[in-house]
């Protein structure tokens, strides 16, 4: 997998790199942030770094990437990765993207970083579609999906449950 293109500085010291297995502490981190405070994510307890190291694997096993923004002390600050869409052989050109920042990482363009690396990894890659599911409402995703010429394709009202609120989700997607 070709990730040169993504190694580099992005501001202040920190670089874009691929993940590796002992990033996985630190990714979930930001993670659990997430889960433990938000709705971003309909995940209700936090993860091992064990589990996060699992799926980590998975995914760069599919031959698809997974990035990390890291500081001078190679600590991750943000995340991003493809995963297949659904395991039917139909789908295989189809990719899910995902993006968390560390809660004192946003509002800096880092998220748009994360995403331009991603999708120039994705469009290196037989990829024909790319899509991403946000909950609802968060302005700050559905701002940065659109950026990169994603348009919403779907609307399901109160899929998820999560802290005694009833969720939508919006799924937003962009043919490569």
């Amino acid at each position: 997998m070709r990730f040169a293109s993504l190694t580099g500085s992005c501001n202040l010291g920190k670089m874009i790199r691929q993940a590796k297995q002992s990033d996985a502490q630190g990714i979930v981190d930001i993670y659990n942030y997430y889960v433990i405070n938000s709705i971003a994510t309909f995940e209700l307890e936090p993860l091992s770094a064990e589990i996060m190291a699992t799926r980590i694997k998975t995914v760069q096993q599919a031959s698809l990437p997974w990035i990390v923004l890291v500081d001078k002390q190679q600590r991750p600050l943000g995340y991003a990765y493809a995963s297949q869409w659904h395991p039917r052989s139909a789908y295989s050109q189809s990719v899910e993207i995902t993006i968390y920042l560390a809660p004192t990482e946003t509002s800096q363009r880092f998220g748009t970083m994360l995403f331009e690396a991603l999708l120039a990894e994705l469009r290196s890659l037989d990829l024909h579609v790319v899509i991403g599911c946000i909950s609802l409402p968060n302005a700050a995703s559905v701002a940065l999906h659109e950026k990169f010429g994603m348009t919403k394709v779907a609307h399901f009202s109160e899929v998820g449950h999560k802290f005694d609120n009833w969720i939508d989700v919006g799924y937003w997607q962009v043919i490569l």
